[in-house]
């Protein structure tokens, strides 16, 4: 699969603004772990897009919806990985892929939360900041803090070196994620 048909996909799925920007910036997270960790750029950068397409119109079958398609497609690797982005559906992370996209989905949205009602955006964020966030419960209450600290362990990075690796990637794009 192309990235082209990945986004085919994930416009076919999902119709909220929301749920469109947050693949995007899981994607681009993903592109920048692939990179670090020396992986496949494009299965990473398609993994982000799509860890979450079924979740729009279909929140119930979540994400056996996208998994089967991907599966279908002779996307194994891919459809795995996403049948496991939430540390508690059971699912063994037995790759870097398998692992990067629990670490990026849920502190991505989180710090992208975080920017969004700072006056300056990403502008001059830091992981000190989002960790003062990240201890405010009230704060984005349906991120889950569990799921976010087990990502980070997955990478063997304290939960600062998450946030540390996100927002450089998020403020190089921050135009196009509305950040400014």
């Amino acid at each position: 699969m192309n990235i082209a048909k990945a986004r085919e996909i994930l416009t076919e799925m999902t119709e909220s603004p929301s749920l469109l920007r947050h693949a995007r910036t899981v994607e681009l997270v993903m592109r920048a772990m692939a990179r670090h960790f020396g992986e496949d750029e494009k299965t990473f950068a398609i993994t982000g897009l799509l860890h979450d397409a079924d979740y729009d119109k279909y929140p119930e079958q979540h994400p056996q919806l996208i998994v089967k398609r991907l599966l279908e497609m002779g996307e194994d690797q891919i459809a795995h990985a996403v049948a496991g982005h939430y540390t508690k559906w059971g699912i063994a992370r037995e790759s870097m892929l398998d692992k990067c996209i629990v670490a990026a989905d849920e502190m991505t949205g989180f710090i992208y939360a975080a920017a969004l009602i700072r006056p300056t955006r990403i502008e001059g964020m830091d992981a000190k900041s989002v960790l003062k966030k990240f201890k405010t419960k009230s704060f984005a209450a349906s991120v889950d803090r569990e799921e976010v600290q087990k990502g980070a362990a997955l990478l063997g990075w304290e939960l600062k070196e998450l946030i540390d690796f996100i927002i450089p990637v998020l403020y190089e794009h921050r135009e196009e994620l509305e950040l400014v």
